[in-house]
């Protein structure tokens, strides 16, 4: 996979799209580092004595940090569960430490570090008082989960493997995801029994629908993205679709999906019109696809000005596809849309490295 999911939201030129991308907060405007964490990363029980230790310790290099400007919190992709029960991520700055990635897993602990955090309507994913450790090796992320892990409810168990699959594959140093528990390695889950692949990853899936597929073996997932939450107050769900196998092109078949949009009844929209088409075959060159719509990509608004949600939606979509780094959209033949705030979209816009950074 080509890590598109780390890369910062902006144009070639660094300008216009930064800005407007950036929306309400939705997914961030200020420049973001990418974090990699460390090759033997984990979260271990400390004694008390220890705690505090490291807790005065810690309190006095902040200071220090503060005065000196240095950064002190690192924002991280959390994988949550929404009220309509979609996993989705919300960026949360954590405090800047070694063994970010276990530290990310510990923020999706019930009555965790996290519950104060939690924006309305989202809840944490793992069992309260989950105690766990992570290894980096080679790409793989070992997690050896405590016996805790095993207290959840069978509903949840998809939602507790794509949270923690995601959360982790955020990382430059993490292609896949293998499960222990109490140091035993995890071949299905252990309440409902799902079966755990040899490497969990994001070819995996996140909320997937298989509704308005008719013969599931003759087909192939693809993740797009769409509108959850409500006016103001808007993030984006991914959901992986089954689409036919015989369909022309990857590409194309997110398209399809985006303007076909979320089954009714979903609590998810999308604002691309029905009869949003590509007027020719998408270009891929450089890592940079070319998309000619017709003018329904400008939906309800004027000629010329195409959705922030919608070109947001299209954008993150894309760059989950191996090998898409940057989008860049024509009307008609022509590059003259303008953004809703009025800027130009003249250079191909890049999937920002951190997504759902807003408060609610």
């Amino acid at each position: 996979m080509s890590k598109n999911k780390k890369v910062t939201f902006m144009t070639a030129a660094t300008l216009a799209t930064t800005v407007f991308l950036s929306g309400c907060g939705l997914l961030g405007g200020e420049e973001k580092k990418k974090i990699d964490p460390p090759q033997d990363a984990s979260y271990l029980e400390e004694s008390e004595t220890e705690v505090l230790e490291e807790s005065q310790e810690t309190d006095i290099k902040t200071e220090e940090q503060k005065e000196e400007g240095v950064e002190t919190t690192v924002p991280t992709e959390l994988y949550l569960i929404d009220k309509n029960g979609y996993v989705v991520s919300q960026t949360m700055n954590l405090p800047k430490k070694e063994g970010i990635a276990a530290q990310a897993l510990q923020y999706l602990v019930q009555n965790g570090p996290v519950t104060e955090m939690l924006p309305n309507g989202f809840r944490a994913v793992l069992p309260v008082d989950t105690q766990m450790t992570v290894n980096i090796k080679d790409g793989t992320a070992t997690v050896d989960f405590s016996k805790e892990f095993a207290n959840y409810k069978k509903e949840d168990e998809l939602k507790i493997l794509q949270a923690v699959t995601w959360t982790l594959t955020q990382f430059d140093s993490i292609e896949t995801v293998k499960l222990q528990l109490n140091g035993k390695e995890l071949n299905s889950m252990p309440v409902n029994g799902t079966p755990i692949s040899e490497g969990l990853s994001r070819a995996d899936g996140i909320n997937i629908d298989t509704e308005s597929a008719v013969d599931i073996t003759n087909t192939k997932a693809l993740t797009v993205y769409y509108l959850g939450g409500e006016e103001d107050s808007y993030y984006y769900v991914p959901v992986t679709k089954r689409v036919d196998n015989e369909a022309p092109d990857d590409i194309s078949s997110i398209i399809n999906e985006l303007a076909a949009g979320p089954e009714y009844g979903s609590g998810l929209h999308s604002e691309f019109q029905a009869n949003v088409k590509l007027l020719e075959n998408p270009k891929i060159d450089d890592g940079k696809v070319t998309l000619d719509f017709n003018e329904s990509i400008y939906g309800s608004f004027k000629e010329k000005i195409v959705s922030e949600h919608a070109l947001n939606t299209l954008v993150l979509s894309l760059t989950e596809q191996k090998g898409i780094e940057s989008v860049a959209v024509t009307v008609n033949g022509k590059a003259e849309l303008v953004t809703e705030k009025g800027e130009k979209l003249s250079e191909p816009v890049t999937r920002p490295e951190k997504v759902n950074t807003g408060s609610f």
